[in-house]
């Protein structure tokens, strides 16, 4: 399968959610639902998430931000190395939001967790920098 590589306005998309998954008091996680039992069967629990959050998830998920060959393992030393963030290119990025945005299948609240602990924003504001290098 062949990439597809974000065009400028794709890459301003994302960048426009700093300030709103950033902004003072913001919580991604409106609430937990679920992780109740009835009638003998309990449902696991699940984040409703704000608004914003939801956005970013669609357009994060879009194709040009996807790195269809990337290893689970790989991706998330490199979400913690705070240093690799700040100097990753466009390949780097869109590994890591693969990461991000998979990583909601398998782990209820995973967004909400890159979102709380800044991964998210480091790795828009990088994308802004690369950016507004290349204009």
């Amino acid at each position: 399968m062949r990439a597809v590589f974000p065009d400028e306005n794709q890459i301003m998309e994302l960048v426009q959610f700093i300030p709103l998954l950033y902004r003072d008091g913001f919580d991604p996680i409106k609430k937990w639902c679920g992780g109740e039992e009835r009638e003998g069967v309990f449902t696991m629990p699940w984040p409703e998430y704000e608004e914003n959050v939801e956005k970013f998830l669609r357009v994060a998920s879009q194709e040009q931000w996807c790195d269809y060959g990337y290893s689970p393992k790989e991706a998330k030393k490199m979400i913690e190395d705070k240093k690799l963030i700040e100097s990753s290119g466009l390949d780097q990025i869109r590994t890591m939001l693969t990461y991000c945005v998979r990583g909601e299948r398998f782990c209820d609240g995973h967004m909400g967790a890159m979102i709380r602990e800044g991964k998210i924003g480091l790795i828009l504001q990088r994308l802004n920098e690369l950016s507004s290098k290349n204009a």
